[in-house]
């Protein structure tokens, strides 16, 4: 399954505790990270910079539904059971 265009729930509704380029310390859950473009695009795609928590968190039926709203709450879900 490849990302639905302009969703970037990935990248807004977890936390990283990881360093990300720009966000030394990594990111809240519900920030959008600084590496996410105008168009919910990962800026860091494909770089060794990326975090490889990052990498790590594929796509798929379950988590992304059929919308971006679908997603943000299933990460936002996973997001509370894993505190």
């Amino acid at each position: 399954m490849e990302c639905r265009e302009g969703c970037g729930a990935c990248c807004i509704s977890p936390s990283i505790s990881s360093p990300i380029p720009g966000m030394l310390s990594g990111k809240p859950a519900g920030v959008k990270c600084i590496q996410l473009d105008d168009n919910y695009r990962c800026k860091l795609f494909g770089k060794p910079e990326r975090p490889p928590v990052c990498g790590s968190l594929r796509p798929s039926a379950e988590m992304c539904g059929n919308s971006n709203e679908h997603a943000r709450g299933y990460l936002d879900m996973l997001e509370q059971l894993t505190k």
